[in-house]
């Protein structure tokens, strides 16, 4: 047997053990089985990265392996997250005509309502704190949900199905933007199975159901078309990801030097801000602003803001859950003051967010899409690092930045994040300890990348 058979069978073997693991995740997996859940998850990190070798020679098979391990999903219930129940919820009550954002999903249940059907099978599905909050969804999202609702109003299987297929749309649209951009960029196309193939994108999005990778498609479609400088469609798409996930409106900063009328190169920042378009800029910016509007006035009322602003201002000052830098301010405000200080950390630390970015943007030289990249995936990694909150999920943003620059910690981070599920047992319980492995080696490998860059050796890629 020579050895081109041979390599056929390996990559053979290798993809079908791969996707028999995410069979044994789809459909014999307990979240609160944390050993079996973080060894399925290493094996296919493992599997992923030895096809991710052969990815040069193998490009469209492995584009094929991705999506069939997506379809794998298909006919299952999220087994690590609860929110699609809240999600069906919200798209239902839309498909009815009636606004999600105005009550709980507690109220309806307290007044002995039932206004979609499944009620108590969504209600109880989605959980208690879930059901006692406002819905923080964006209205892109929620169109999405309803669409759900339209074409699945009776059947939570088969609304999670319209989801997953409205998401895995979304990862092809990543896919081909994607690899045009790293095209563009003169980057290896194959660079983009570091997200398409990686089993965590798989697990959250596919698997989980969550709307990160839609927002990332618009994303990315828009970062696109702002290389190829349709700087006027780009703002467009930049406002609905911005409705879809608010995440987005974090990275608009960043772009303040990137309409520039010439190449400055090592310029000061006055002279780069003396050479701005400002008339692009300022056009760009109330497109964006305009487009996100628009999405929202369908709902616009006083009752909809309060709401809104006050949903998202738990994540600042009331949740917690897999955070860094915040733990540690946590736990010195427990050493000297006594009790939990996320009420006061949590107005400060969003504040600090805004000015590290402005920093970034300020001091760091953005004038190519290359350099916006790389401004954007420090600025996302920065707020996540300073977050009172952050779900495995939030990850791939971060994740798919990275695919176009020469860093690779948020590879790992996609790998280690998933530590977090320790938390949920019998009970939900934090274990620190994971927590700390997390961080310290995701932060050591993106300071040793750094001292990498800055001494101009190669990276592995």
């Amino acid at each position: 047997m020579n050895a081109f058979v041979k390599h056929h069978i390996l990559t053979g073997f290798l993809t079908l053990s791969l996707l028999a693991m995410y069979a044994t995740f789809a459909y014999d997996l307990n979240r609160a089985d944390f050993p079996k859940l973080i060894s399925l998850t290493v094996g296919l990190f493992f599997l992923s990265y030895a096809l991710y070798k052969r990815a040069r020679v193998y490009f469209w098979f492995l584009v094929g392996v991705a999506f069939t391990a997506r379809l794998v999903f298909i006919g299952t219930l999220p087994g690590l997250s609860q929110d699609f129940y809240r999600f069906l919820w919200d798209g239902r009550l839309l498909a009815q005509g009636i606004n999600p954002y105005l009550q709980t999903v507690q109220s309806f249940i307290d007044q002995g309502l039932q206004p979609v059907a499944q009620s108590d099978g969504l209600y109880k599905g989605m959980g208690a704190l879930n059901a006692g909050h406002y819905t923080n969804y964006p209205p892109i999202n929620q169109l999405f949900f309803a669409i759900s609702g339209w074409l699945s109003s009776n059947s939570i299987l088969g609304g999670a199905v319209v989801l997953r297929l409205t998401i895995i749309l979304a990862d092809l649209g990543i896919l081909y933007f994607g690899s045009k951009l790293l095209k563009s960029l003169k980057l290896p196309k194959h660079f983009i199975f570091w997200f398409i193939l990686n089993p965590f994108v798989i697990i959250e999005f596919s698997g989980n159901l969550h709307f990160e990778s839609v927002m990332l498609f618009f994303f990315m479609w828009a970062l696109y078309l702002l290389h190829n400088k349709k700087w006027a469609w780009a703002a467009v798409l930049i406002g609905v990801s911005i409705s879809v996930k608010l995440l987005p409106l974090l990275l608009l900063p960043l772009l303040l030097t990137y309409f520039n009328t010439k190449d400055l190169k090592e310029a000061s920042f006055l002279n780069r801000i003396a050479s701005i378009n400002i008339k692009t800029l300022v056009c760009f910016y109330g497109l964006v602003i305009l487009t996100t509007l628009v999405t929202f006035l369908p709902f616009l009322s006083i009752e909809f803001i309060t709401n809104f602003l006050n949903t998202i201002g738990l994540w600042f000052q009331n949740f917690e859950f897999n955070a860094s830098v915040y733990y540690i301010i946590r736990w010195i405000g427990f050493q000297t003051i006594g009790w939990n200080i996320i009420s006061t950390v949590g107005k400060i630390l969003p504040i600090v967010v805004v000015l590290s970015i402005l920093a970034i943007a300020i001091f760091k030289r953005i004038e190519t899409t290359a350099q916006l990249l790389v401004a954007m995936l420090f600025a996302v990694s920065v707020y996540f690092l300073l977050s009172t909150t952050v779900h495995p999920w939030y990850v791939a943003t971060p994740l798919l930045l990275s695919v176009f620059t020469r860093y690779r910690f948020a590879i790992v981070w996609s790998l280690l994040v998933m530590l977090s599920y320790s938390a949920y047992g019998e009970e939900f319980n934090e274990n620190l300890w994971l927590v700390a492995v997390e961080y310290l080696v995701v932060i050591g490998m993106a300071v040793y990348e750094i001292w990498i860059v800055k001494h101009k050796r190669p990276l592995i890629v």
